[in-house]
């Protein structure tokens, strides 16, 4: 089970609400909308997708890192330097 499965429906309607804006923005392009308020919609579906990710990482840290951790010490720290290697994905992005 992932750290995330309590909170399923919750994402996915969040993605959904993205994918929707993503669309949006696809539809304003077509459409010649100024350049200004395009960019603000890509910046607020970007803060959205931001939201999702420290959810994600929150249920991550709180479920599967914990797990590991009360396993042994070796499969906490493995998961550990996952998270850390994921969270530092993020922030390059």
């Amino acid at each position: 089970m992932h750290g995330y499965t309590d909170a399923k429906d919750d994402y996915l309607k969040r993605l959904r609400r993205i994918e929707g804006q993503v669309r949006g923005i696809a539809r304003m392009v077509d459409e010649d909308v100024y350049c200004i308020d395009v960019l603000t919609q890509i910046a607020a579906v970007t803060k959205a997708l931001q939201a999702v990710s420290i959810g994600l990482v929150e249920d991550h840290l709180g479920h599967c890192v914990v797990d590991a951790a009360r396993q042994s010490p070796e499969e906490g720290a493995a998961k550990v330097r996952e998270a850390a290697d994921a969270i530092a994905r993020l922030v390059r992005s």
